[in-house]
């Protein structure tokens, strides 16, 4: 019997290419891959016509109860090694299995196998203790020279194999322990082999990491492995094909074996190296592309992305910028350019050195943007199948085009499809956003809806917290609560909560509001809390939820907040005085929602405090002396002499534009329609000097600029109206104005006189 042992890089296309060419050349019986065992029955769906990598394999703890830690993922590429291998040996009805330690295994949660696991020790990167003796500065990198890019795969792997045991021993020589975990794998892996010479296999392939390679050529004894093995614990687990994306494979996502540049990868698969050796491939690739072609047809595809864009990138620049590759790629003592040398080419010719078009180009070309698809025979996880069946029940279909949806809150199923959406919101997957809706009804919504493929990735990854829509956005929503430090957040996800009626998670959510404002010395954040839970007093019978538990946070916010407001108003800066302002607007809107006459007054008498008090900051003086005149405190006569004496010569001109720009909050209506406010700024603005207007302009047109244009342009009628009846109403200087109408005649092509 024959065992090859193919230690692979994930996801590594040099390894890919070469590791179907060694198949080709072994011819084996059966082929053993590193991955969960519990997979092996969905395992022929890899053949299926419709699989379209990038998938995964999803392994999970089925049941309520299961959590976020309760689910392994196994993503594949069309050119990662096992998919290929998988691929290989399913075309030629060759049994294919998945060897590894099973996940019933490593995800029993009987804390994790105590007494039989010890802490895993920090092992050092085997590939980086390779470069660093080949001279080079990280592991990627030599990986990438000596296996990614090598095009004769003969003895590859017998050296591969050589390098990693060479590695372990000196690491071993030096007191470097094997990860605990490791052995277990290794000792599964090792019986799986026994398991199928016991079957009468004669020719075994072994697909695995590079640094696992070392341990399956020398087999110890089958009862010394059995001894490694005894005493696990295992749980029962379900494993589904799912899609996936570029993005998540990319080594920015987080996932430990991603790859830095997915499109990048996919693009040297299809360009060539995806080309099997005998022309026997099952993946379709065109013969006809030669290696040397990868550069021009990604430096075109580099330009094509470009030019979708609005940037410049002609026919010229594609050819300049392959030759720079191709140089820097001869001066570094490389057959063939790599991303490396494209990338500086890039930058260097079509970029004309900027990082900005880079970033694009990372995005959509070098990582990517690909979504994956299984067939619709896959098993499903619970939580796709409920959000399925609440679909068909309250009949609201996935569907690619966007379209409103008008809900009824007093009718039954609009109430239960606006629980589901919010639910759905919670957990990330936002098929419905919410719409302004018109009128004064609280009975309303209107979402707007549009399905997108990757919600099926949401979905899958919002699985984990439970196997139903509701308990998993309960799961989910307490895991939060957790998390929260700060009142304003933990109030806005309450306000969600109780909108998504998650009755479970409400209590905990109270308990901890109840904590954090009683520690909360921060006014600004006590302020910021109030609009949520004053929409869930206001609008909370609409839906027939229990706000009792709310009305005394409520009331314990507001005291505090009208106490403690004026005394962080004092002498801020520009930065500061503009958050404060929309905390206290915000704040107004939602007293005024809470029609609470004694919250009233006492805000009122906060926001004359801030009127009358000298040191405010003049944004807040301003704001506060609109809310007044909005809640009627003030009359429009008041409310002008006030602003004529912010707006006095005694007044620095900083402060008056920047009291201007708070009375009037991005709305000039009120100047349309009261012309003693529109006097005092005019007569403001005329009283200031060249200088000190050019001091103040900036400040102005920021405020005028926040205006909605129809307003400017009505102020800008009215200024000009007003211009016109002071011109009239002046004597005009007849004898100096004809003295000007021969030069102005003159100008106009005209004659003048006689």
């Amino acid at each position: 019997m024959t065992v090859s042992i193919f230690g692979i890089r994930h996801h590594g296309v040099g390894s890919a290419r070469s590791l179907v060419r060694s198949l080709q050349q072994f011819q084996p019986d059966i082929i053993l891959i590193e991955g969960p065992p519990d997979a092996n029955d969905i395992l022929p769906l890899a053949a299926h016509p419709e699989m379209k990598p990038p998938i995964a394999l999803l392994v999970y703890v089925p049941g309520d109860s299961a959590s976020l830690v309760d689910a392994v993922y196994y993503p594949f590429a069309e050119f990662s090694p096992e998919w290929q291998a998988m691929r290989y040996g399913l075309a030629r009805q060759i049994p294919v299995r998945f060897a590894d330690l099973p996940q019933a295994y490593r995800l029993c949660r009987e804390e994790e196998l105590e007494g039989t696991v010890t802490p895993s020790p920090l092992r050092r990167d085997p590939l980086g203790e390779l470069a660093a003796a080949a001279g080079y500065s990280d592991g990627e990198r030599w990986w990438e020279h000596m296996v990614e890019q090598r095009r004769e795969s003969a003895d590859l792997f017998a050296a591969i194999l050589e390098a990693m045991a060479a590695l372990r021993q000196a690491l071993a020589e030096e007191g470097e322990e094997i990860d605990p975990l490791d052995a277990r794998r290794e000792a599964y892996l090792r019986q799986s082999i026994r398991q199928a010479q016991k079957e009468g296999f004669d020719r075994i392939a072994v697909v695995c990491g590079a640094w696992h390679a070392p341990a399956l050529s020398q087999m110890p004894s089958a009862s010394q492995d059995k001894a490694i093995l005894a005493g696990l614990s295992k749980v029962r687990v379900k494993a589904t094909w799912i899609p996936w994306t570029y993005g998540r494979l990319a080594a920015g996502s987080g996932y430990g074996a991603g790859v830095a540049s997915p499109g990048w990868y996919r693009h040297l698969w299809e360009g060539g190296m995806g080309r099997w050796g005998d022309g026997d491939g099952i993946e379709g690739k065109n013969p006809l592309i030669h290696e040397a072609d990868i550069a021009i047809r990604w430096m075109s595809r580099v330009a094509q992305l470009l030019r979708e864009e609005g940037w410049d990138a002609s026919s010229a620049q594609v050819i300049e910028a392959v030759r720079l590759a191709e140089a820097l790629a001869a001066l570094r003592d490389r057959s063939l350019p790599g991303l490396e040398e494209l990338n500086e080419a890039t930058q260097t010719v079509m970029c004309f050195g900027s990082d900005v078009p880079m970033r694009l180009i990372r995005d959509q070309l070098i990582v990517g943007d690909r979504l994956g698809s299984v067939p619709a025979s896959t098993p499903k996880v619970p939580l796709d199948e409920d959000i399925q069946r609440w679909q068909k029940r309250l009949r609201l279909k996935p569907e690619p085009t966007e379209r409103l949806v008008m809900l009824d809150l007093r009718k039954e199923k609009d109430k239960d499809r606006s629980h589901f959406l919010h639910r759905l919101s919670l957990l990330g997957i936002p098929w419905g956003k919410r719409q302004p809706v018109r009128g004064l009804g609280t009975f309303k919504e209107t979402w707007q809806l549009r399905w997108k493929p990757e919600f099926a990735v949401a979905i899958l990854e919002a699985a984990p917290w439970g196997n139903t829509l509701l308990a998993a956005a309960t799961a989910y929503t307490r895991h939060r609560v957790e998390a929260a430090s700060a009142l304003p957040d933990l109030t806005a996800l309450l306000d969600r909560s109780l909108l998504a009626e998650l009755p479970d998670a409400i209590a905990p959510l109270m308990d901890r509001i109840d904590e954090i404002a009683a520690l909360t010395s921060d006014v600004a954040h006590l302020m910021a809390a109030l609009p949520p839970l004053a929409n869930i007093l206001r609008y909370g019978n609409v839906r027939q939820t229990d706000t009792t538990s709310v009305r005394h946070v409520v009331d314990g916010l507001v005291v505090r907040s009208c106490i403690g407001f004026p005394q962080v108003c004092y002498f801020v800066n520009e930065e500061v005085a503009a958050d404060l302002l929309g905390k206290m607007v915000a704040f107004d809107r939602a007293l005024s929602l809470l029609q609470n006459p004694q919250h009233g007054e006492s805000w009122q008498e906060t926001l004359h405090k801030l009127v009358e008090t000298p040191g405010i900051n003049g944004l807040l003086a301003g704001g506060s002396c609109r809310l007044l005149l909005d809640r009627q405190c003030f009359d429009p006569p008041e409310a002008s002499r006030r602003m004529g004496l912010a707006l006095s010569l005694a007044s620095e001109p900083l402060e008056a534009a920047a009291w201007v720009e708070g009375f009037l909050q991005g709305s000039g209506l009120i100047l349309l329609h009261d012309d003693r406010l529109f006097g005092a700024i005019d007569t403001w603005v005329r009283s200031i000097d060249d200088d000190t207007f050019l001091t103040v302009l900036p400040l102005l047109r920021r405020t005028f600029a926040t205006f909605p244009p129809a307003e400017r342009r009505q102020l800008g009628e009215k200024i000009r109206r007003g211009a016109t009846k002071a011109v009239n109403s002046e004597e005009m200087d007849w004898e100096r104005g004809e003295k000007v109408l021969p030069i102005v005649a003159q100008l106009l092509g005209l004659k003048f006189g006689g």
